[in-house]
């Protein structure tokens, strides 16, 4: 074998660090990129030496793309990924995998039928930070998992964003923009989610757009702004989480695992890099014993790269006949506890969640993403 051939569909502003990374990977060769403004993939493809560019449809065609990452909207998600498993091409697609429960099961469903595979962002699994955290869990540094806390809190994307309309919208929200780091890695290291109870709130109705040319016009909320969410899993762990849009305090990439024999506190979820360290139990404490735990740092093993990684996998999997780590399964199932959060926050009720998952699986050991092995 040789390069594997990778077209994108969809270049707007996170197609700039996927095709600097694809271009890093000698697995991987990107032939083209197409777009709904042709204008715009020709300009993408100009700055970054891909060869060929045109609309979703040229991507399709192109008879050496064996695999199309889909950076499009959430919203044609679904519909772009169907359009290219249809024309035989694997697919890597950018989170969530889709919008509705039916819509990502039809679309497993469509690729089993007709042999080729689905990946779904995030790829920060696969960053050496998760995965020596991962290994780190595994080889029981703490113990059996319990339970876990994670948070991720902002004042919203409407201060920096020149267009945050999209993000308070159906199908986004801090839940659905930011929920699939965060349960993407609760997943992989906890297993499946058996049910979960959520409570929503908005803080406003309208926010305002804060820079860019439209500074100062108004928007519409459609979605809670702040969701606080209880997760109980398969395997009797349990999770507590907040997401929120409205804090005034900055925090992000909260993500602790507790366990019978210590406690582990990881990267944050949405980098590839990042600190992880645990610590032991006090034992019992006596007059005038000292309180301070001693932080037991996981060295980090790997290669530092970035956004990409996830399709450089998937290629290196389907040569090797091994699961890849990113699955189109674990993205359904995150999807759908994602849903089912949102239908327990306007329901108040605990919601099952349906679908399940097999065990997220490790990278291989040594696996380097600079070096060429098809």
């Amino acid at each position: 074998m040789s390069a594997v051939g990778v077209g994108i569909i969809g270049v707007g502003v996170i197609s700039d660090t996927y095709l600097e990374n694809l271009a890093s990977f000698p697995d991987v060769e990107v032939l083209v990129v197409g777009d709904l403004l042709v204008d715009r993939a020709r300009a993408q493809a100009e700055k970054h030496g891909v060869p060929a560019w045109g609309s979703a449809e040229d991507v399709l065609a192109h008879p050496d793309v064996q695999l199309v990452v889909n950076l499009t909207i959430p919203a044609v998600h679904v519909e772009v990924s169907a359009a290219a498993i249809g024309a035989g091409k694997h697919v890597w697609s950018e989170k969530p995998l889709g919008l509705s429960r039916d819509g990502v099961a039809g679309l497993l469903e469509q690729a089993r039928a007709v042999g080729v595979r689905i990946g779904s962002a995030p790829d920060t699994l696969l960053g050496p930070g998760f995965q020596s955290a991962k290994r780190a869990i595994a080889a029981g540094v703490i113990g059996e998992p319990l339970f876990a806390q994670t948070a991720f809190q902002t004042q919203g994307p409407d201060l920096w964003h020149p267009n945050p309309g999209f993000l308070f919208a159906q199908g986004a929200g801090p839940l659905l923009d930011m929920g699939p780091y965060y349960f993407s890695a609760l997943v992989s290291l906890l297993g499946p989610v058996d049910r979960i109870a959520a409570v929503g709130m908005k803080k406003q109705e309208q926010r305002r757009i804060h820079t860019g040319p439209n500074a100062g016009d108004t928007f519409p909320v459609e979605v809670p702004s702040t969701i606080q969410i209880l997760t109980a899993f398969e395997s009797g762990t349990q999770a507590q989480s907040l997401l929120s849009f409205d804090s005034a305090l900055e925090r992000h990439g909260i993500l602790e695992i507790h366990g019978t024999e210590g406690s582990i506190v990881l990267p944050d979820p949405n980098m590839f890099t990042g600190r992880t360290a645990y610590v032991k139990p006090l034992g019992v404490l006596r007059d005038g014993d000292p309180h301070e735990q001693t932080w037991i740092d996981v060295e980090e093993t790997g290669t530092v790269t970035g956004r990409g990684l996830g399709v450089l996998d998937m290629v290196r999997s389907i040569a090797a006949d091994r699961p890849h780590v990113a699955s189109g399964e674990l993205g359904r199932h995150v999807v759908d506890v994602l849903l089912s959060a949102q239908d327990s926050a306007a329901t108040e009720q605990f919601v099952k969640v349906e679908s399940t998952v097999g065990p997220v699986p490790l990278l291989p050991d040594g696996f380097d993403p600079l070096a060429a092995t098809l």
